[in-house]
């Protein structure tokens, strides 16, 4: 599947290193993490297989962020890799921090 990916998230995707992403940059699991779910994101056909890698927590979200989907970098932290599923593929917007999302109180 094409995925694509702009500035801020290309450059850290591509390098490993941004400064709007330091924390992720620096970790070396959340890094790991962001590089199989893009591998993965580009090896499957279609959205609906990315369920299939239950470690990934795939979802459509609602409210805030309609129209948009995330994945889990690690389960051992609340980082999520929010994209938009496009039809040609899918374009990655943001790694968002979200303590609350999880159940994480």
């Amino acid at each position: 599947m094409k995925v694509i990916a702009e500035g801020d998230l290309l450059e850290l995707i591509t390098t490993g290193k941004n400064r709007r992403y330091l924390s992720v940059s620096r970790n070396k699991d959340l890094m790991t993490g962001l590089r199989k779910a893009v591998g993965i994101m580009m090896s499957v056909n279609n959205v609906r297989e990315l369920a299939s890698f239950s470690y990934l927590h795939y979802e459509q979200l609602k409210y805030g962020y309609s129209g948009k989907s995330s994945v889990r970098l690690s389960n051992r932290y609340v980082h999520r890799l929010i994209f938009e599923e496009k039809e040609d593929g899918l374009a990655l917007k943001l790694i968002e921090i979200n303590d609350t999302h999880y159940g994480n109180k």
